[in-house]
């Protein structure tokens, strides 16, 4: 069993984390973070709940999805000895990126964000603001230069999608590309 830590930060963007969760192969356990904001928007943006017992209805795999409070520093994913194949924080607020980026662990998102970098996993981003300012930016090459990638939610359209599900599913592939996990939601570049 691989396991994947999942943050979902407050940013606009939910749809993203909802068909991650979702899509992820069997064969991966889930240690879920969200944040109190995220809690709020999720629902808003979903018609979902951010609880184990929605989860359980809309989730693939549930029962392999690890729900835990951003203030649970006695968490698995707090620590450097919990082995992982890295985190995604999907989406990733501007506030989220500006703790990651700065080593504030404040919350355990952000912890799990820098012990993920100290151990040298791998770390994905999937900030959701637009346009962005220099302090974003500034925060951005940040994380960038202590070995986070920056993948923003912005989904390509040379396969020329019809509907909002085709565009999220392009971020989710991408994603999903970064840790070498199978997907079949969109094909590479010019694949049959």
């Amino acid at each position: 069993m691989k396991r994947l830590i999942v943050g979902i930060s407050g940013a606009s963007g939910m749809p993203y984390a909802k068909r991650l969760l979702q899509v992820m192969p069997e064969n991966y356990e889930i240690h879920l973070i969200a944040s109190k904001v995220a809690q709020k928007v999720f629902p808003m943006e979903t018609e979902w709940s951010l609880d184990s017992n929605s989860l359980s209805q809309w989730a693939s795999h549930s029962e392999r999805i690890r729900l835990f409070d951003e203030k649970d520093f006695f968490a698995p994913a707090a620590s450097g000895s919990f082995k992982t194949e890295g985190m995604v924080v999907i989406p990733c607020s501007m506030k989220t990126l500006a703790g990651i980026a700065c080593g504030y662990a404040n919350t355990l998102i952000e912890r799990a964000a820098d012990v993920t970098l100290k151990q040298k996993r791998k770390l994905v981003l999937v900030v959701r603001e637009t346009p962005y300012n220099r302090i974003h930016l500034q925060n951005m090459l940040r994380a960038d230069e202590a070995g986070a990638i920056i993948l923003p939610a912005s989904p390509g359209f040379y396969d020329k999608p019809d509907t909002i599900d085709q565009l999220i599913d392009f971020v989710i592939a991408r994603t999903m590309d970064m840790f070498a996990i199978p997907q079949t939601l969109v094909k590479g570049w010019q694949e049959e």
